[in-house]
């Protein structure tokens, strides 16, 4: 029989370890921040977690990751009050100001990933009404990705001269709270509509009968009628990708908190059952659910962390079952092992193990990454901390 000391002693070292975990994002954070400050460009993952040896700048078309380290600083500012964290986030201010305010620069719809962890955040902290207006820029530019036949926001690509602007794909449900913040902000509820016809395309198109999910989706830019699913993530376009999912997940609880509206609630909730249900009580997701027989079941621990921070925005809005709460605390557990976390000051990278894929799409290989680095600590900062979150 398990007693209530030896309970009490469980739950100490599950906090102990999350502690650990949490302090080393901070440790890294410090050193990390620093050097984006010093040279601002993209940093999206490495196989030995040297992020900065990507060559990709800040403003090239391709980076949408910078600021999953400027989240990591914003959240070790408010964490430790050490106002150097803040310091190196000032620093990056006209870089975001003038991918902002560019249309040169705006090639596809993550200015949501990129503006949410950086000006929205900063505006919120500081009240600095530049950073309120750099974010209103940034909710411009992706609403004007928005495709009104379809109902879609296009993923990728400059408008009208791009072979893939007739495409969204499901990671654009973490891009929305952007729009519904910019509407709350401005009362102009184009914002929101714009986000809700998303959230709701997505459902429509996106989610399959039995839950799985497309990673992306193509529709026909003149009439606006959907032409079927694609891929560039996931193992095939019939497959589940299990980051995937989690964007989902966590997105539809994001539409839910901003608009009340209880179909993104049940979208959300319907696609943890099923996340949990494929899980089948595994201590990391492999990084497809959907995986031919006799293939190497890579394991995804970026997915593993952007699903806890999905499962516990379904806490606080008071949705979670058992089950939900209790998968979330041994995702969590297990990222904050030895096995998952770098300890290496040398190594700019917390978290091993994410996947990313090898020369395109249906191909796996495992990798440090900034989204699953900022993803573990925001989950940890909730976790630990009882903090509310950008988003």
């Amino acid at each position: 029989m398990i007693t209530t000391s030896q309970n009490s002693s469980a739950s100490q070292l599950a906090d102990s370890s999350l502690t650990r975990a949490f302090e080393l994002c901070v440790a890294k954070t410090r050193t990390n921040i620093r050097r984006l400050a010093d040279e601002p460009k993209a940093a999206p993952w490495a196989v030995d977690g040297n992020y900065f040896a990507h060559p990709e700048g800040f403003n090239e078309l391709g980076n949408w990751t910078s600021s999953f380290l400027t989240g990591m600083a914003i959240i070790a500012w408010r964490a430790t009050e050490d106002e150097y964290f803040l310091q190196q986030l000032l620093r990056l201010a006209p870089a975001y100001r003038e991918k902002a305010f560019n249309p040169e620069y705006h090639s596809h719809h993550d200015m949501g990933f990129l503006y949410s962890l950086y000006s929205v955040a900063m505006y919120k902290l500081t009240g600095d009404q530049q950073h309120r207006a750099t974010g209103l820029a940034a909710a411009e530019a992706l609403f004007h990705r928005f495709n009104a036949a379809g109902g879609f926001i296009r993923a990728w690509g400059k408008l009208d001269t791009d072979d893939q602007e007739n495409m969204a794909i499901i990671d654009c449900m973490m891009n929305l709270p952007l729009l519904y913040w910019a509407g709350e902000e401005t009362g102009d509820w184009k914002f929101r509509d714009i986000a809700m016809r998303q959230a709701d395309t997505t459902l429509k198109c996106f989610i399959r009968a039995d839950d799985s999910v497309f990673h992306a989706y193509r529709f026909n830019l003149k009439n606006g009628q959907p032409l079927g699913g694609d891929n560039y993530c996931g193992r095939a376009v019939d497959s589940h990708w299990a980051r995937g999912t989690g964007w989902a997940i966590y997105g539809f609880a994001l539409s839910y908190r901003h608009t009340g509206e209880k179909r993104y609630l049940d979208a959300a909730l319907r696609l943890a059952r099923k996340f949990n249900q494929l899980l089948n009580g595994d201590p990391m997701p492999v990084w497809d659910f959907k995986l031919p027989a006799g293939e190497t079941a890579l394991r995804d621990t970026s997915a593993a962390a952007v699903v806890v921070c999905g499962y516990q925005e379904l806490e606080r809005l008071g949705a979670a079952d058992s089950l939900i709460t209790k998968t979330k605390e041994a995702l969590l557990r297990n990222l904050c092992t030895e096995q998952y976390l770098n300890f290496d000051p040398a190594c700019p990278g917390v978290l091993r193990d994410g996947q990313v894929g090898i020369d395109g799409a249906g191909t796996a290989q495992n990798a440090y990454m900034t989204w699953g680095d900022y993803y573990l600590m925001e989950a940890l900062d909730r976790q630990l901390h009882r903090t509310l979150t950008w988003w």
